[in-house]
């Protein structure tokens, strides 16, 4: 499990220089087009997965905001065969946006009523 935490921790690294810039286009660009790879996904993968990411962003030297949290998330499911979609959501009253990623429409990385929370804006 700690190659595994070691490549979320990178990728929490590589999602946080985008937002640090600014270029919010790209990073979502980059999750968009992130091409889901021809490996047999291992039985538990999106638990394992998902655990990796939450571990390193335990160890991660700041916040992980949950758009980078996400844009880790599904890059490294779909590394794996799994096809991810980072969502991005927004509430009106009081006006707070959210991202997270589903698999075959189920929440995987958040709780699991958080499509009924924000309205969601796109998918990728």
């Amino acid at each position: 499990m700690s190659f595994l935490v070691l490549k979320a921790y990178l990728k929490l690294i590589y999602f946080d220089l985008y937002l640090a810039r600014g270029d919010f286009s790209t990073l979502y660009d980059k999750v968009r087009r992130y091409p889901t790879g021809n490996k047999t996904a291992f039985a538990d993968a999106i638990e394992r997965i998902c655990s990796a990411v939450d571990m390193a962003c335990i160890w991660y030297w700041k916040e992980a905001l949950c758009l980078q949290r996400s844009a880790a998330t599904a890059c490294l499911l779909k590394r794996y065969g799994i096809p991810a979609q980072m969502v991005i959501g927004a509430q009106q009253m009081p006006f707070k946006a959210h991202a997270w990623v589903e698999v075959e429409g189920r929440v995987v990385n958040d709780k699991p009523y958080t499509p009924e929370v924000y309205a969601v804006l796109d998918r990728c």
